[in-house]
């Protein structure tokens, strides 16, 4: 790690992060290099490694983040909000996911390269956000659901928490795919990410 304030090693890393997130909006995770990531911030491109030694860190730490964000509007939620019914919770985590279209996106396409290709130390500091997200969630239902059981809350965390990786695939379809499937006679519902995630939010509380 360079010399230098912790404001100034910060700084440069979100700045690291923010040109890896600007290309991934037009580019896929393949298509990135890191000659791609450091042409595109204010400093020479050989000093992103100093921060990252590997695109897939620089990835990972950009899911750390949207996992991060994720978490603190589910904490701001039950801040704000006392009591809610099934639907309602099915709908605030429904549109909770919808707001992190990229954090999706990420698990759903390259997370098992992310963590093949990063150090020890970065996939732990993903996994305290990973394993925080866990556990925001299951304080979300001891709050809003004090009657499930500790078997029936842990059953929806470990069927969520999967159902999450193929929630971009199944709402994200190019015309390509789309028009293979057609061809193929392929019987596709199209469905929104509030739409797939309401639903099986539903069905896992029981209704």
């Amino acid at each position: 790690m360079p010399k230098g304030s912790p404001e100034l090693t910060e700084a440069r890393r979100e700045e690291i992060i923010n040109a890896c997130e600007k290309l991934y909006q037009t580019k896929s995770f393949k298509e990135i290099t890191l000659k791609d990531i450091g042409n595109a911030t204010s400093f020479t491109r050989t000093s992103i490694y100093n921060y990252f030694a590997t695109k897939e860190e620089i990835f990972l730490a950009l899911l750390q983040r949207e996992y991060e964000l994720w978490i603190d509007s589910l904490k701001r939620t039950m801040e704000q909000v006392e009591t809610m019914t099934k639907d309602e919770f099915a709908s605030m985590l429904a549109h909770s996911l919808e707001e992190r279209a990229q954090l999706l996106k990420i698990m759903s396409m390259n997370h098992y390269d992310m963590e093949a290709g990063s150090r020890p130390e970065h996939l732990k500091d993903f996994k305290v956000a990973y394993g925080s997200s866990i556990r925001t969630v299951g304080e979300c239902l001891d709050k809003y659901f004090p009657d499930m059981t500790v078997h029936e809350k842990q059953d929806f965390i470990y069927t969520f928490f999967p159902f999450m990786f193929g929630i971009y695939p199944y709402t994200y379809v190019t015309e390509k795919q789309r028009t293979a499937m057609e061809e193929a006679g392929v019987n596709y519902a199209f469905m929104s990410i509030y739409e797939l995630t309401y639903n099986c939010v539903k069905r896992l509380l029981g209704e």
